[in-house]
């Protein structure tokens, strides 16, 4: 995995065009206000006709559990997103990343997935869209399967508006359970190139 720091400078403008040919930011921690670049060897992808609902899970989507809302909250989600958990104990969202990508929501290149219990938030996903290219970024849950019910939606929702990737940036035993592959470098680039030469495809609200 190749990783450098980034200009002081970085707008929304450039973190696109960065995203275009495969790299994305991260921060060292929530503290540290600078960002480098990340682009891994393997990159984790989940292919939309490969995409795997579990039994259980969609048994329980027939419950419909919790009300699922689109960029309705997407500073929310972020925030939630950057707090510590039992499993991540420390985030890389920084302040600098909620700015930038706050200002890629207001142009309509960053979205987020939300469900609510009650009028609460309680799980969520965010992430960029570019041409028919959807990069997810981070989720939370703070109730069980919430994030994964976003996740579900998010593919019915890419699935429709006929996007052709969903780069989940790396792989995780959660993520490979909906049929999350790793590509080699080379691969994903051909597959980046192919859906970010495309139009860009209207993420939608609610």
């Amino acid at each position: 995995m190749s990783a450098q720091r980034q200009d002081p400078e970085l707008t929304p403008e450039i973190l696109l065009r960065a995203y275009s040919i495969g790299l994305f930011p991260m921060a060292e921690s929530a503290d540290d206000p600078e960002l480098f670049w990340v682009q891994p060897d393997l990159r984790g992808i989940i292919p939309l006709d490969g995409f795997h609902v579990s039994h259980s899970l969609a048994k329980m989507m027939r419950k419909s559990p919790f009300e699922i809302r689109i960029n309705t909250a997407f500073r929310d989600v972020m925030l939630k997103c950057g707090e510590p958990a039992e499993d991540r104990p420390t985030t890389w969202i920084n302040e600098t990343i909620l700015d930038l990508y706050g200002q890629l929501h207001e142009m309509d290149h960053a979205h987020s997935v939300e469900a609510f219990e009650d009028g609460e938030l309680v799980g969520g996903l965010y992430g960029v869209s570019l041409g028919a290219a959807f990069f997810g970024e981070s989720m939370f849950s703070r109730r069980t399967n919430a994030s994964k019910i976003c996740l579900v939606h998010l593919v019915e929702r890419l699935r429709e508006r006929r996007f052709r990737l969903l780069d989940t940036q790396f792989t995780t035993e959660h993520l490979k359970t909906f049929g999350a592959i790793d590509v080699p470098k080379a691969q994903y680039e051909i597959l980046l190139a192919d859906a970010v030469s495309r139009p860009d495809i209207p993420f939608g609200n609610n």
